[in-house]
């Protein structure tokens, strides 16, 4: 959720529920229109960050997610889509996941008015990011 979707937007996820999806992708616009005319998804940029990033909306309703162009060092990654799962300590949810075999691939990151989140692979490969929202 880098710097995105502020806390302020959301209600309080329960610890364990996704609470944020994310799209990485090499072509924003070309990403914005497909989903757009697939789900009727709305968008609008954010001012919570200092680097292009969309938020995205459906039917005037709250914000669900965020899509953001991927940087230059993430070029050879292929767009994905990263789910966020609402967790009450961060720290403490990262030292269980190594405890019970998963990996620690970003460790706990403040986002400025959002919250602390981390990222970890848990024993089969698959990707997940946690996140500790500040409310």
């Amino acid at each position: 959720m880098s710097e995105q979707g502020t806390a302020e937007h959301m209600e309080m996820p329960k610890h364990g529920e996704i609470c944020w999806t994310e799209l990485s992708t090499s072509d924003l616009e070309a990403a914005k229109s497909f989903y757009s005319a697939l789900f009727g998804w709305e968008y609008k940029e954010s001012d919570s960050t200092e680097m292009e990033y969309t938020e995205i909306h459906l039917g005037g309703e709250k914000q669900f997610g965020g899509m953001y162009k991927k940087p230059p060092e993430m070029s050879e990654v292929p767009s994905h889509w990263m789910s966020y799962i609402s967790v009450d300590d961060i720290d403490d949810s990262l030292q269980k996941a190594t405890e019970n075999g998963g990996t620690v691939v970003v460790p706990a990151t403040d986002i400025p008015g959002t919250g602390r989140f981390g990222m970890i692979t848990d024993p089969t490969g698959a990707t997940i990011a946690m996140i500790t929202l500040k409310f």
